[in-house]
């Protein structure tokens, strides 16, 4: 390949391909089945959309040429990243309901009382930053990008991390809820903590790490401008995610709120 040129290849590897395509059938399978047994309400529109939306963007994080590009291109695994660990994972959680989920409502209620602490939205919040400083650490980013099982571990470590942490928002079957003030701390210690490890990238005096340093200048970026922007990405997004998320939970418990208060009003009138 030519000095300064870039593989933009599809990646192809069967086990983000077999991943998928289970998602796709049981999703598929589950929709006709839920509005047989709740109606509309069961699985609607907005929910398929959102659903299909998370496909895709696993899909791009693991099969287009962004994954080819992010082992050339700091930017472009830093985007990689963010689709493994908010996009997807909110879009797909957001097209679930109780009725979809249905048939692994019990097993997921008796995961959760198995896991005791793991259980726990603080073990989530632990869990999801300590991956994020973890594989930053420049001995652990360069050895994910030059060895592939390491690098399939870290995705599957971000991923997780990613699902565990949005399930405790917005999966509809946790037993577990958050009250008061609980759910906005939740939100800002993490993306607070995790928009950190972007500003140490955007403000960082050197390359942190050797690999890029060996790409050279790509893109007409050098090492340390590709770093400057993948850092400045994540905190960004970061930074958006939250100001989103916090929006929604005003607006969740404003609605609560609503219909707690009929819910007097109907008993006190009975």
């Amino acid at each position: 390949m030519p000095v300064g040129a870039v593989d933009a290849s599809w990646t192809f590897a069967p086990g983000p391909i077999v991943v998928l395509a289970l998602l796709a059938v049981l999703y598929a399978r589950r929709v006709p089945a839920a509005r047989r047994a709740g109606g509309a309400k069961a699985a609607p529109a907005w929910r398929i959309a959102c659903f299909a939306g998370g496909w895709l963007a696993l899909f791009a994080a693991l099969i287009s040429p962004i994954d080819a590009l992010g082992e050339q291109v700091f930017g472009m695994h830093m985007l990689q990243h963010v689709l493994l660990l908010d996009v997807a994972p909110v879009l797909l959680l957001a097209g679930t309901t109780k009725v979809l989920l249905r048939p692994v409502t019990r097993r997921m209620h008796r995961l959760e009382e198995a896991a005791g602490p793991l259980a726990s939205p603080w073990f989530a919040v632990a869990l999801y930053v300590g991956f994020m400083w973890l594989w930053h650490v420049p001995a652990m980013y360069d050895a994910a990008l030059e060895h592939d099982v390491v690098h399939v571990l870290e995705h599957v470590c971000m991923t997780s991390a990613g699902f565990l942490y949005w399930w405790h928002l917005l999966s509809p079957i946790r037993r577990r809820s958050f009250s008061g003030l609980q759910p906005v701390v939740y939100m800002v210690v993490t993306k607070v903590l995790v928009g950190a490890v972007g500003i140490v990238l955007t403000f960082a005096p050197e390359p942190l790490y050797d690999f890029y340093v060996r790409q050279g200048d790509v893109w007409g970026l050098s090492p340390q401008d590709d770093q400057s922007f993948a850092g400045a990405l994540m905190a960004v997004e970061q930074s958006i995610v939250m100001g989103i998320a916090l929006a929604w939970l005003f607006v969740r418990a404003l609605s609560e709120s609503e219909r707690e208060e009929e819910r007097r009003e109907r008993y006190a009138s009975s």
